[in-house]
């Protein structure tokens, strides 16, 4: 029997195996395209509820089924699971294709768009059949038949370059493996970072000896605390050519022809570029727009960035007569700084950040801003033992959601932390269906001697993670696809974003910064610390997120039919916001996930765009009071429930009473 066949609520991991994925998905599309034609071959007239509402609520089965195997691919992946996705990306493009270019259909949609005016629609309703018109007229519904064709051609071929692009990167990072033997070479290196070392070691089949690998959660510490300039060189080098090697995991011809495919897509479809496809549907709206705030923030930021690195490599000349400060002593010096600076140190706040107390801390946050109850459950069925499930509740013990989430780096997870979902929430026949939200991440593990304990830096990354977790969770809207986080790309960080700042508050810290060994609550001297030093070489971060997404916008707001050379076109997108001098054995691009894997394509900006948002509306919480449940309630009720109802402006303005300001974010980076 075929689980993923059946109607099921929880996904039935322990039931599914690899065999299952395929013959279900054929199933699945094969019903779907059953109630499409169900909606073309009805003799009635076009309506909003036997037309754009029957679109919405068909292929529901195929959605499920989706979101649990391309889950698995980024969070469980092995050989098999990535052969399959290889042969069923192209056919769920060519599906998605078949719907958009149904000449049929569009034809009842365009109808039912064209009386909209005399329709007695709610404002959600309408939202929904301008969006579903543009989804069509936006993808080909009004092309001739042979640009028809070749816009499928391009999506199916895209579709597989993608997924080859993600393989890559994640065998190049399971690929590089340090085995260390001379313990000298981990000098500077914390205890907990070496036994981590030497329990991965072991785990790879080396009785002795430490083992280093790309994973964030072994990379990160030795570059910021190992002494071995030599080594850091090898492993910052490792690191920054992901994808950049000459051979069969190789991705400058992926990310070509990516860039030039994308590029076609959207000259067919009559816009000038990727980007400019992309934004028409979002807050910025324009290219230009992008390129505008992303410059006046360079404006603002590469002065203090200048200055800082400047301060930076005086530092490392006097400690250790550094002549020429390179990628790989950035974060050492700089941690060394900041240690001398503010006396603050990572490993000094890691006992304070057991992740079960962070967990239990962002639960406590959402409880007394949402009112939000976490209860972990054993119930549920997961796709890794690791798993840890919770059924959430509402004060009044109203069922909100299924919570799953999956913490630390495994062979078969890609880098990173993300948000996803397993089901969506959405309203029908009376009945208001909750949501399965998923967060996952990759931090560091326990050793035999000590628990799982967070750099603070994971600790930000578990609220942000979390964030977009309750944009899920709290979803409370009619149609699936305008549920949750389905808002704006440049609005969807503003939740996570926001979270982010009760770290650096000593109201929400002393919730569950407590001592793994002593339980005591972390002071407030070093409370002051991390807020003192939250700005430090902000000038500097800002540069850097800016230089990313300059190049996303260098690779999709122009034409990118000439570029030959991956690394060359590169250099140029980076020439305004390098500080360090050029490695050329490295390369960005072959590894930038985010757009060439991920949907961020035309969108990096949105992570500096939200911090815009996500100041302005802290700065109103902390006008108030971070617990206040006024404030919290109207974020719930205009932000975080609404998902992509209405415009984003529109309900930030109902939240906030007014725009925001770019004052406020320039103003908590130091940099006005």
């Amino acid at each position: 029997m075929n689980p993923l066949v059946e109607n099921f609520d929880l996904a039935p991991f322990s039931k599914i195996k690899n065999e299952h994925f395929k013959p279900a998905f054929l199933k699945a599309m094969e019903d779907a395209r059953a109630e499409i034609d169900a909606i073309t071959s009805s003799t009635a007239a076009p309506t909003f509820e036997n037309t754009i509402e029957a679109l919405e609520f068909s292929g529901q089965q195929l959605d499920r089924i989706s979101s649990v195997f391309f889950n698995l691919n980024s969070a469980e992946t092995n050989e098999e699971i990535q052969q399959i996705a290889q042969e069923i990306s192209p056919l769920l493009s060519e599906f998605g294709n078949d719907i958009i270019l149904n000449e049929a259909l569009f034809k009842r949609i365009k109808t039912v768009y064209e009386q909209r005016d005399d329709l007695d629609l709610t404002v959600e309703q309408r939202t929904l059949l301008e969006k579903r018109y543009k989804s069509f007229s936006r993808n080909g519904a009004n092309l001739s038949e042979d640009k028809k064709k070749r816009l499928r051609e391009i999506d199916a071929e895209a579709s597989k370059l993608k997924l080859k692009f993600g393989e890559n990167l994640l065998a190049e990072t399971n690929k590089y493996q340090k085995h260390i033997t001379n313990e000298t070479d981990l000098d500077g290196l914390p205890d907990g970072a070496k036994e981590a070392a030497a329990q991965l070691a072991k785990s790879k089949g080396k009785e002795e000896g430490w083992m280093l690998t790309l994973d964030y959660p072994s990379y990160i510490p030795f570059m910021k605390y190992a002494k071995n300039r030599t080594l850091r060189k090898e492993l910052s080098l490792a690191f920054g050519s992901k994808g950049f090697h000459g051979n069969e995991l190789d991705n400058k011809e992926n990310v070509l022809k990516i860039a030039k495919l994308r590029h076609e897509r959207a000259n067919l479809l009559g816009y000038t570029t990727h980007a400019h496809f992309v934004l028409e549907e979002r807050m910025a709206e324009t290219p230009e727009k992008v390129h505008s705030f992303l410059n006046e923030l360079l404006e603002k930021a590469k002065p203090a960035a200048v200055r800082e690195f400047k301060q930076l490599e005086d530092f490392a000349k006097k400690e250790d007569a550094i002549d020429r400060l390179e990628k790989w002593d950035g974060s050492y010096y700089s941690e060394k700084l900041k240690q001398k600076l503010f006396s603050l140190d990572d490993e000094q706040l890691k006992p304070y950040f057991k992740l079960e107390n962070v967990i239990d801390g962002v639960f406590q946050v959402a409880e007394k801003l949402f009112g939000l109850q976490f209860e972990e459950v054993s119930d549920i069925d997961k796709y890794h033992q690791e798993v840890k499930t919770y059924k959430v509740y509402d004060t009044d013990k109203n069922f909100i959601s299924v919570f799953y989430a999956d913490f630390h780096p495994r062979a078969g997870k890609r880098g990173g932390a993300w948000m996803t979902s397993f089901k969506p929430q959405y309203i029908r026949d009376g009945q208001n269906v909750r949501p399965h939200i998923s967060n996952v991440c990759n931090f560091t593990p326990s050793t035999p001697s000590k628990p799982s304990l967070l750099t603070f830096n994971e600790v930000t990354t578990l609220f942000h993670e979390f964030g977009h977790g309750l944009h899920g969770m709290l979803a409370n809207t009619t149609y699936p696809s305008l549920s949750g986080t389905s808002v704006y790309w440049d609005f969807v960080e503003l939740p996570s974003q926001v979270m982010e700042n009760w770290c650096y508050e000593k109201e929400a810290l002393k919730l569950f910064a407590k001592h793994y060994e002593t339980g005591e609550v972390i002071p407030m001297e070093l409370v002051q610390k991390i807020k003192d030093s939250a700005t430090f070489q902000e000038g500097m971060q800002t540069l850097r997120q800016l230089s990313f997404g300059l190049l996303d916008m260098a690779w999709h707001g122009t034409d990118p039919t000439d570029i030959t050379n991956v690394k060359e076109y590169e250099d140029k997108a980076f020439a305004d916001t390098n500080l360090y001098p050029e490695t050329p054995e490295t390369c960005m691009s072959t590894a930038f996930a985010h757009i060439f894997q991920g949907g961020y394509s035309s969108g990096y900006y949105s992570y500096k765009w939200a911090e815009v948002l996500d100041a302005d509306a802290f700065a109103y919480f902390k006008q108030e009071g971070i617990f206040n449940k006024e404030v919290a309630s109207k974020f719930k009720e205009h932000v975080l429930s609404k998902g992509g109802t209405e415009n984003p402006m529109v309900l930030y303005k109902r939240f906030r009473g007014a725009e925001p300001k770019v004052e406020a974010l320039l103003e908590r980076a130091g940099l006005l």
